[in-house]
């Protein structure tokens, strides 16, 4: 690929890109602030004011952004432009059960498809490509972000959504895709599908899995190389800021992921001071929208550990692979998942007891959860095991992830004096 295939501003100079930058941080700061009753308020606590924002430095003076102001806000409170201006919703459930809302105008779809489409380039893919989507549709924003960003590059886009394995397996093999976009860990379920059907992984036609919406190891990459053939690359995006497509990790290199820097401006903090870190130092990742009409968000707190590097095949900076979370989400097998989800749960079981841990585990490539929960001492071993087999149910049913469940007896998990130790890591270092 030449230059003359990217966009300009891909490998403009860094002095171009900022000044875009400033220009359009110093737009979104005001749109937000006019028309956002949450910005207006939180800026106008703080003593800061749009006019206070000239460089980008300048940011560091606004208040952060988190996902409870969003759910505080819930539905519409975070919209910047009247609701018939929104042309589509998209949502993701939280602890409570009560979802974070997104919207989008027309034009805020337009450069979503612009920038998913300028991340499957990067990843290889080309105007042409068959594109076998399996990121699932719906409120969720993986499918039908790459779906649209895969039409606007040029790809024939084969909506398969997620699940139904072997249909997805017949489908590569007499649809010929040559890229593939899904989540790392159901990629290893088409696999041994692939296997199961006598279908060998490396004959197929693909070259090219983008791969997102859990964090993934290098470990895995060659795995997925080995098995597959093919150059498996990593995309990362959230839905508060817009979905799949924020950053991208080119082919070329595979070092990292380029920030899409003329649309998302990254901060990486100090999780506990809140203090800005120079690039190179690990900390918490914060974006701004810097093009968003419909929902601009300002100095959003993502909850992700990484670090910010220099740009290599793209003029904007990089990001490492996600390490890690400042909090205590679980993201398994793509799925956002919380103790307290679990425990409202396993409280509607009359067998169970308000006692359990989230036991982390890999005996493999992939994560696994075992939810470790007492039974109650009014329960027989026989009412814990059945209730402990309705856990497993719920937890798939409601929160879309396979874990398994371990009822031990009365006071067979420790107890604490303080905050309970929900969460148990026994996974191998990475």
């Amino acid at each position: 690929m030449t230059t003359a295939d990217l966009e300009p501003i891909e490998t403009a100079s860094v002095d171009e890109l900022r000044a875009l930058q400033t220009e359009r941080l110093r737009w979104t700061v005001r749109h937000a602030y006019e028309n956002v009753g949450h910005y207006r308020r939180a800026w106008d606590a703080a003593g800061v004011h749009p006019d206070d924002v000239r460089e980008l430095e300048d940011l560091a003076r606004l208040p952060f952004t988190t996902k409870a102001d969003l759910r505080e806000n819930y539905p519409f409170g975070m919209f910047a432009v009247p609701r018939e201006q929104v042309a589509r919703v998209h949502a993701s459930s939280g602890t409570t059960g009560q979802p974070t809302v997104v919207g989008y105008t027309a034009e805020d779809i337009d450069t979503w498809a612009t920038v998913m489409a300028r991340s499957i380039r990067a990843a290889g893919g080309r105007p042409g490509d068959v594109l076998h989507n399996a990121y699932g549709y719906g409120l969720f924003t993986g499918g039908l972000g790459a779906h649209y960003g895969a039409e606007k590059l040029g790809c024939t886009v084969v909506p398969v959504s997620g699940g139904m394995t072997e249909r997805q397996v017949r489908l590569i093999v007499d649809f010929g895709p040559r890229v593939i976009m899904v989540t790392p860990s159901y990629m290893l379920a088409v696999v041994d599908e692939m296997r199961r059907q006598g279908v060998d992984p490396r004959s197929t036609s693909l070259e090219i899995g983008i791969f997102g919406a859990e964090p993934w190891t290098d470990q895995m990459r060659s795995e997925m190389e080995d098995v597959l053939g093919i150059d498996a690359v990593d995309i990362y995006g959230l839905s508060e800021v817009m979905g799949p497509g924020v950053a991208q990790e080119c082919v070329e290199t595979k070092d990292g992921l380029h920030v899409w820097e003329d649309h998302f401006y990254p901060e990486v903090i100090d999780p506990v001071s809140g203090a800005v870190l120079p690039d190179g130092e690990r900390g918490e990742l914060v974006f701004t929208s810097l093009t968003k009409q419909a929902m601009p968000v300002i100095r959003y707190r993502t909850r992700d550990l990484t670090r910010l590097l220099p740009g290599t095949a793209r003029t904007m900076r990089r990001m490492e692979k996600v390490t890690g979370r400042t909090d205590d989400m679980i993201i398994l097998r793509g799925v956002n998942l919380f103790p307290t989800q679990v425990e409202e749960l396993l409280l509607t079981l009359p067998a169970l007891s308000p006692h359990f841990q989230c036991v982390l585990t890999r005996p493999g490539t992939l994560d696994e959860m075992t939810v470790r929960v007492e039974r109650r001492t009014d329960a027989s071993y026989d009412d814990g095991v059945a209730a402990g087999a309705e856990l497993e149910r719920l937890v798939k049913a409601t929160i879309g992830v396979s874990v398994a469940v371990r009822v031990v007896d009365p006071d067979g998990i420790e107890r604490s004096v303080g905050k309970m130790r929900r969460i148990v890591d026994d996974r191998p270092a990475r």
